[in-house]
């Protein structure tokens, strides 16, 4: 896992109006293609990322889909917001219900496939269609999920890496989820080792001009900070597996 940048600005830059069609073209494509990706990967039903782990978990043991599971579960984390006084943006709020959605009604349309040559290929395209998911959402710069913002604001409270409040955070949620049931394997450990690669590489493709990232790219001005296209940027950037979450 690549480093992450210790210092995290708390105002985004501002952005020319003129792209604001565009981006959120892209915040609601992301969202609704992460919350598809999301499910395929839950069809494949070779391992879940560490949240849906946790969701599919908490669904396994109520009347509740797991796409459901999710929204309330991002609620309950946005109100974790208010101590540790982080700003929610649009993309924050319809990262809690759309993403949900979007994956309980891919469950509805998407059977179950039926052997490994058809769950294979299928976990690889959820994956790949994640993280350009991620891409695309993040480049739209209006906001972290609600998961980030819960990491970027305990790393601000405690003086933490986010490296190390991340990790920790999902390896909780990770191995609460498999304690309540929910499916880890092979595609959570493909997951965990290609979103990352994968959602920079489509950051690099989609980023808009003059627009931030949400939650590590900022005004090129700006000391310490990461910026698109930079140096520094292919050597610290790693998105997390929940900036759409």
């Amino acid at each position: 896992m690549r480093p992450f940048p210790r210092r995290i600005p708390r105002r985004l830059p501002r952005h020319d109006p003129r792209q604001l069609p565009r981006r959120l073209v892209r915040l609601y494509a992301g969202l609704l293609l992460y919350g598809a990706s999301a499910a395929l990967l839950l069809r494949a039903g070779l391992g879940l990322d560490p949240w849906d782990v946790f969701h599919q978990g908490v669904s396994e043991h109520t009347a509740i889909s797991i796409g459901m599971v999710s929204i309330i579960t991002g609620a309950l984390v946005l109100l974790l917001w208010i101590p540790l006084r982080e700003r929610p943006g649009l993309g924050t709020v319809s990262n809690v219900v759309l993403v949900g959605l979007s994956m309980d009604a891919t469950l509805a349309l998407v059977p179950t496939p039926g052997g490994l040559a058809a769950r294979i290929p299928l976990m690889l395209f959820a994956v790949l269609l994640n993280g350009l998911a991620t891409g695309l959402y993040i480049s739209a710069a209006f906001g972290s999920g609600p998961r980030d913002g819960l990491m970027i604001g305990l790393s601000r409270r405690t003086g933490r890496s986010i490296r190390l409040v991340r990790t920790s955070i999902e390896l909780v949620v990770l191995l609460t989820g498999i304690l309540l049931g929910g499916t880890a394997g092979v595609g959570t450990v493909v997951y965990a080792l290609a979103i990352g690669p994968l959602a920079q590489y489509f950051l690099r493709v989609l980023t808009i001009p003059d627009a931030s990232a949400g939650m590590d790219f900022e005004v090129r001005r700006q000391r310490g900070i990461l910026r698109p296209w930079s140096r520094r940027m292919d050597r610290d950037r790693e998105p997390s597996s929940m900036d759409a979450g």
